[in-house]
């Protein structure tokens, strides 16, 4: 894994091989704005010593703290997990104090940790027919597994499918279920060409603050549920930015959760392209949960 001083792999770069009880004693920078983990899967936590707030790391590029979920760039640890297999049974495991996000913790500094892999499995055609590919971890370029895609399986977790290579254009958030044609999922056609996966959120509170301008300015409100018209309760149809303090949600292009969809996961969003959006325009909104 490689950390960086600023976002977007810039500034100072250290890489890791090994766990690292503190960030500053061997990077000499207390912030990560930016990471990069090429193999394993690893655990950042807020303090030293493996203490406050976690973040589970997978292979992938991290451009800002917002991407893993971080409400500031403060990490004082990361820890290497070891793949140990699925998980057998809750009741097989001694020594737990928490199931969060697809990972068993044991008591105080986990020696041995093990997760749940997400999986989605794509179909060429409707109804689970045709040429298939099962994928469990981010993919920028679906393309050359299938052509088109009609159907879908998601085993677990929540998954954003992206129109276009690169997390570009419709983005469709599924969660776990069968979609045996693409309306299931609102698609406006069959292309698929890249996704993301995010562990489910075990937390109990959800909690967003939209704005009338770009940069937290003008009117705010914040929310705690789901709301079908934003207009009803905001008096605004735009949404210029936003700031995601607790939980998965989506935004939706018109009121009562239809057209396009913007996944919001905890970061602050300065302006509307923060979150893929073509404009500030946005109808409703809701959390994600196994709705």
């Amino acid at each position: 894994m490689r950390i960086y001083e600023r976002p977007d792999f810039g500034g100072q770069m250290m890489e890791f091989m090994d766990d690292c009880p503190s960030v500053y004693d061997h990077f000499r920078y207390r912030d990560i704005h930016s990471c990069h983990v090429m193999d394993g899967y690893w655990i950042f936590y807020e303090h030293p010593n493996y203490r406050g707030r976690q973040y589970f790391m997978r292979l992938s590029e991290y451009r800002r703290y917002s991407d893993w979920g971080g409400y500031n760039a403060t990490v004082s640890i990361n820890l290497q997990i070891k793949f140990w297999g699925l998980i057998p049974a809750v009741s097989q495991l001694a020594d737990c104090t928490e199931i969060t996000q697809g990972l068993v913790h044991a008591q105080d500094r986990p020696s041995r940790l093990m997760f749940l892999p997400s999986q989605i499995i794509f179909y060429e055609d409707r109804n689970f027919q045709g040429r298939h590919y099962e994928c469990s971890s981010d993919c920028a370029d679906l393309s050359p597994y299938f052509s088109r895609c009609n159907s879908i399986r998601v085993d677990s977790d929540w998954w954003v499918l992206y129109e276009k290579p690169n997390y570009m254009g419709y983005q469709y958030v599924l969660t776990r279920g069968e979609y045996p044609d693409y309306q299931r999922w609102r698609g406006f056609n069959d292309c698929v060409r890249s996704c993301r996966s995010f562990p489910w959120y075990r937390g109990g509170s959800y909690r967003m603050r939209i704005y009338e301008r770009p940069d937290f300015g003008g009117q705010m409100m914040e929310f705690m549920d789901d709301c079908p018209s934003v207009y009803d309760r905001f008096r605004y149809r735009d949404i210029h930015s936003c700031h995601v303090m607790d939980g998965y949600w989506t935004f939706y292009e018109h009121p009562n959760y239809r057209g396009r969809q913007y996944f919001m996961r905890p970061g602050e969003y300065r302006r509307y392209s923060d979150w893929g959006g073509y404009s500030s325009t946005i109808g409703s909104f809701r959390r994600m949960r196994d709705f």
